[in-house]
């Protein structure tokens, strides 16, 4: 048991160079990064509360997990321990599945599912199944959570397909986006990492970290949204970005124009 948590016991090791900002810190800039998600994460659960409380509180846990994301991410990037990369690919699989249950649209269901408790169970039973089968080949983890990310991009491009609205598809867009560039940054750090370092720049998996906690508060609002339209159409959902709805560059969230009330009374 001990061997799990030593120093770079993992198989993993990104392209920053060990130790060299610290004696006790393997990977300086990918551990600092990784608290980007602690400033995030309680933006949006104070932005998103308005549409939670209306909907489901549930939907706080996801932001919530992505605190403990960050946790995870920046032990395991100070240490590159086993279990340090495990609590932190194991984490993102729980954020998904959090995600599934509670957001995946219900004309997409399975023809055998009927509503949202039975499917919810079934993304919680396969989300269990696929934590102990992660230990098996720890190392496919990462490429595993990367399909996931994919299909729901599909799910979403479905989900977009009739939309006209400039401001929904202006989110979709910078989600995507966001996306492809945190991605790309993950990819060339792994697989290129012998070009960045004769230019000795190595931190493109901490941009990673930055790239992708924006690009799952894009997407969370985008797949909230769509779902209040589906599932609570009478609070009239629209979107915003704080601090400034004017800005280019913004954290998106949900402002609901009516409630239960509003519904009770008409």
């Amino acid at each position: 048991m001990t061997g799990l948590f030593a120093y770079e016991s993992s198989d993993l090791d990104w392209c920053e160079d060990n130790y060299r900002h610290s004696e006790h810190i393997v990977e300086y800039f990918n551990t600092m990064s990784s608290l980007f998600f602690f400033v995030i994460s309680p933006i949006m659960l104070y932005l998103l509360h308005p549409y939670a409380r209306e909907r489901n509180l549930a939907v706080h846990l996801v932001w919530i997990m992505m605190i403990f994301v960050g946790l995870f991410s920046a032990y395991f990037h100070m240490t590159l321990s086993f279990m340090g990369q495990m609590l932190d690919e194991l984490s993102i699989l729980w954020v998904l599945g959090l995600c599934y249950g509670l957001w995946f649209p219900r004309r997409l269901f399975p023809s055998f599912i009927k509503d949202r408790t039975t499917f919810s169970r079934l993304v919680m039973m396969i989300t269990v199944v696929t934590t102990l089968c992660s230990f098996v080949k720890p190392t496919a983890n990462a490429y595993l959570l990367n399909c996931f990310a994919l299909h729901i991009i599909y799910s979403l491009g479905l989900e977009m397909r009739t939309c006209t609205d400039p401001k929904v598809l202006r989110l979709c867009w910078s989600a995507v986006g966001l996306w492809v560039l945190a991605i790309s940054c993950w990819i060339s750090d792994r697989f290129g990492c012998s070009f960045w370092q004769k230019l000795n720049f190595c931190y493109l998996h901490g941009i990673w970290h930055i790239l992708i906690v924006m690009a799952v508060a894009y997407a969370s609002t985008l797949i909230a949204y769509l779902d209040a339209n589906y599932e609570i159409p009478y609070s009239l959902p629209s979107l915003q970005y704080w601090p400034n709805d004017n800005w280019v560059l913004g954290l998106p969230y949900i402002v609901l124009k009516g409630t239960t009330k509003t519904h009770k009374r008409f």
